[in-house]
């Protein structure tokens, strides 16, 4: 017992670093006052006040708007990368492809956001396309990232696949197509939807990407509140922060439930 004691409080140490200031962070949603640091009593005069910002409320949907375009775009591309990195072996430029879907995963975000500006720029210069910046440079600028990480998950469960029962169904006179959609899809589809949640989740969180690729009018979320810190936390993101909080805990808790429910038995 002694050996696991040691182990267990510096995992009970790290867990309480990370989720303390997030409880502190919801009781403070409901403080009276206006100083964040100051308690003032409970109130939830924060949460009524947060309606009428509409500042935080366009940048929420704007950013909740582009996470869901990026998420399902990447979960596409993504799956696509997975699936040629994991079943077509050996092919000239094999190296370089997986070279490239692996360099976002490693590349500083600061880097990315540059070249993107600059590739944004220049091609409204030769095309005229894109239109200045805004919603759409940031949800193609989250792609080239996101959709790396939904190409990992992917391919790693695609190589660990059981390929004999495509291989059945495809004695049994399926088409490849058919076998995909019906036979691999459905078994890749946690981590299908783990990829989709990650790039959801990436898009939402970035910040220093969506500074270069972004126009006026395009304020993601992040950058709202980034820029709202610099004079002081209000309370009304205390109160939003909470709210993503409440619906990212309900998530987690519906995916819990539905990964543990066990599969209904075959009918004979």
């Amino acid at each position: 017992m002694k050996p696991m004691g040691r182990l267990v409080w510096p995992v009970v140490f790290g867990y309480a670093f990370l989720y303390v200031p997030i409880m502190l962070l919801i009781v403070y949603s409901f403080n009276a006052s206006r100083l964040v640091t100051v308690w003032g009593g409970w109130s939830v005069k924060w949460y009524v006040s947060l309606w009428s910002n509409q500042q935080l409320i366009d940048a929420a949907l704007l950013s909740l708007r582009i996470a869901a375009v990026t998420a399902t775009l990447s979960v596409v591309l993504g799956t696509m990368a997975g699936l040629i990195l994991a079943r077509f072996g050996r092919f000239r430029g094999r190296t370089v492809f997986g070279g490239l879907i692996t360099a976002p995963l490693v590349m500083p975000d600061v880097i990315i956001g540059l070249s993107l500006l600059l590739l944004f720029v220049s091609l409204e210069q030769l095309i005229g396309w894109p239109a200045g910046r805004g919603a759409t440079t940031i949800t193609l600028a989250h792609m080239t990232f996101a959709m790396a990480y939904v190409a990992v998950v992917v391919q790693s469960r695609l190589t660990s696949l059981d390929r004999s029962l495509e291989e059945a169904a495809m004695d049994l006179g399926a088409r490849p197509t058919k076998v995909f959609f019906v036979i691999t899809v459905p078994i890749i589809a946690p981590a299908i939807v783990a990829g989709w949640l990650l790039a959801f989740t990436l898009s939402l969180d970035d910040l220093v990407i969506a500074s270069f690729v972004s126009g006026p009018g395009a304020s993601t979320l992040p950058m709202v509140v980034f820029s709202s810190v610099r004079l002081g936390v209000s309370p009304e993101i205390n109160a939003l922060a909470t709210i993503i909080i409440a619906l990212v805990t309900v998530g987690i808790a519906v995916a819990g439930l539905l990964s543990a429910r066990p599969a209904a038995s075959p009918t004979p």
